[in-house]
């Protein structure tokens, strides 16, 4: 399997760095300049640590780059946190970073596309911007983490939200307890 996956400028950097951790096969990166930003503000992490655990990684910048391209075979996308800005591009159709034109790329092939917004409270159009990419195929999954399972922090909350992006992808985890 084969993924992109997206950094963007939303809180929730641990998300996204733990789904890099826990997907099975190929990940692809991209990160916008917000993204980096979030990252250095809520991590210790810089963009060289993902890259060590990546296939690729590139600049959102980069319209040449290969998940530009229909061509360009991966099997699903998650943008992960993926911010208001970029779900509202996207739902308006506006292409003009590598993020925002793999997610189109996505869409127009049927693939998976997975979005995590980390926002809340959420406005009327940021509810129907989530409501249209939904009926155009995309998997919205905010980052809500459970608590039946009694979380003991932080991290057993990550692995509740990253467990469910797994479960879009069919990949098996044990992340977290599920519900008997």
């Amino acid at each position: 399997m084969r993924y992109v996956v997206a950094l963007t400028g939303a809180s929730g950097m641990q998300y996204g760095i733990r789904l890099l951790e826990e997907l099975d096969g190929d990940r692809e990166l991209i990160v916008s300049e917000m993204g980096k930003k979030v990252l250095d503000q809520e991590t210790d992490l810089d963009l060289e640590d993902l890259e060590a655990i990546t296939e690729a990684v590139y600049e959102d910048d980069d319209l040449f780059a290969p998940p530009a391209s229909g061509t360009h075979k991966f099997d699903a996308m998650i943008i992960c946190p993926c911010s208001q800005s970029t779900m509202a591009k996207i739902a308006a159709g506006i292409a003009d970073t590598l993020i925002t034109r793999a997610a189109t790329v996505s869409l127009k092939e049927g693939r998976k596309l997975i979005l995590v917004p980390r926002e809340t409270p959420l406005n009327v159009i940021m509810l129907e911007n989530e409501l249209k990419l939904a009926r155009a195929g995309a998997v919205i999954l905010p980052a809500s983490p459970a608590f039946y399972q009694g979380p003991a922090g932080m991290e057993d909350m990550v692995k509740f939200v990253v467990g469910k992006v797994l479960d879009q992808l069919g990949q098996e985890h044990d992340l977290f307890r599920r519900w008997e």
